[in-house]
């Protein structure tokens, strides 16, 4: 899990911030709560999903308006 926090972490810079920054951070909080041996990736996965909602929140500042077209308009 805590790999996978990390790659969904890295993804959601790019791609699916809202989706895949939560989903970073939920994996991460499981992985280091079960006592992962790969801890440091956990944070990172954990530091990346708090990044991805960062973005999203300063992009959505600065455009007014969320950062994605839905319906083409």
């Amino acid at each position: 899990m805590a790999v996978a926090s990390f790659v969904t972490g890295l993804a959601g810079l790019l791609v699916l911030n809202l989706i895949l920054g939560p989903t970073a951070i939920v994996l991460a909080v499981l992985a280091l709560r079960r006592g992962t041996p790969r801890r440091f990736r956990a944070w990172l996965g954990l530091g990346l999903g708090i990044a991805d909602l960062v973005v999203l929140g300063v992009l959505t500042l600065v455009r007014g308006t969320t950062p994605w077209v839905v319906w083409g308009g």
